[in-house]
């Protein structure tokens, strides 16, 4: 398998993912919803999620939680799904037994809903209209191209002056909320409402111009692979996803390792380093910080980033922190 290859395979499986579980950019589905309006085309609005009359229930214990401690700190960790269907329940009485007695809540970015910040940034990093999509494609894969667009409420020519990275993700993502996944259903968006209302401070590991550039600064070779694969794989995304969520929803970390980071990891080891490894030292030098202080702390972030051998938990134990499961 060519690089080329391999990093597009691991991008498709972000894409496809999209999730924390995946390879763990929270802000995948703020990105993929933001053409439309970075373009300026009038979208109807989204009717709000009706309130639940219950929780969705838990399966056995329900998703993993760990704990960091010292004298004078508790920090937990807990790993996510950035999108999920309504009827996904994962809010287990330990998750929020550990949510309520924090007085401070991290996420990977602190405002992934915020469209005003995301569309100035696709349109900075996600657009290049002096070289039009279709003279990157053949007139077959145009013709495919208008075919998934229309799915989203766009055409090809409308897609014209996006960066293919772009047009790629918000391509993988389309199948998935049609699919009943929705990103108001995500962890993150549950529990940034319950912070506000709870007056606990919200604070972002990472901003939304840094996970964007992730996916922006990828090779133009590696972009177009990215597109291709997935004009052709449109309709297997939904799948991949379903088997992800499954096995984070009831805490089976060695499923979710195996369904995800191996993977990628095998695959394309220079993309795993950026998108995970790079990403879990930052994160684990950051909690370091945080351990100096004091008071208690609830940290939710992407899955992935709480999955194998370069975790941020693995990453801390080499360092000597202590990191306990919470059962």
């Amino acid at each position: 398998m060519t690089l080329s290859k391999r990093l597009k395979s691991s991008v498709s499986n972000l894409a496809q993912g999209a999730v924390g579980g995946a390879a763990g950019l929270a802000l995948v589905f703020a990105i993929a919803g933001a053409p439309a309006q970075a373009l300026a085309q009038p979208q109807p609005q989204a009717a709000p999620a009706p309130a639940a009359a219950a929780a969705p229930a838990i399966q056995g214990q329900g998703p993993a939680l760990w704990v960091v401690k010292d004298a004078d700190s508790t920090l937990y960790l807990f790993g996510t799904v950035h999108v999920l269907r309504p009827t996904t329940g994962w809010n287990s009485p330990r998750v929020q037994a550990a949510f309520e007695s924090a007085s401070d809540i991290w996420f990977e970015i602190s405002n992934p809903d915020d469209q005003a910040a995301v569309i100035p940034l696709v349109q900075q990093y996600g657009m290049s209209p002096q070289i039009p999509l279709s003279s990157r494609l053949t007139a077959e894969e145009v013709a495919q191209l208008d075919v998934a667009a229309q799915t989203i409420g766009l055409t090809a020519a409308q897609m014209e002056p996006m960066k293919p990275w772009l047009v790629g993700l918000t391509l993988s993502v389309a199948p998935l909320l049609k699919a009943g996944y929705d990103p108001q259903s995500g962890v993150e968006q549950a529990l940034k409402a319950r912070a506000i209302a709870a007056g606990k401070p919200v604070h972002g590991l990472e901003t939304i111009e840094e996970q964007i550039g992730m996916l922006a600064t990828l090779p133009d070779d590696v972009q177009l692979e990215l597109l291709r694969e997935t004009l052709k794989d449109y309709d297997q995304a939904v799948v991949r996803l379903d088997s992800m969520v499954e096995a984070w929803a009831k805490g089976d970390v060695k499923a979710l390792d195996k369904i995800v980071v191996e993977e990628m990891k095998t695959d394309a080891p220079e993309l795993y380093k950026v998108l995970l490894v790079d990403r879990n030292t930052d994160w684990a030098d950051q909690i370091q910080t945080q351990l100096q202080g004091s008071g208690t702390a609830f940290i939710a972030v992407g899955a992935a980033h709480l999955t194998g051998d370069d975790s941020v938990q693995s990453i801390l134990k080499s360092r000597g922190v202590a990191v306990e499961s919470v059962e």
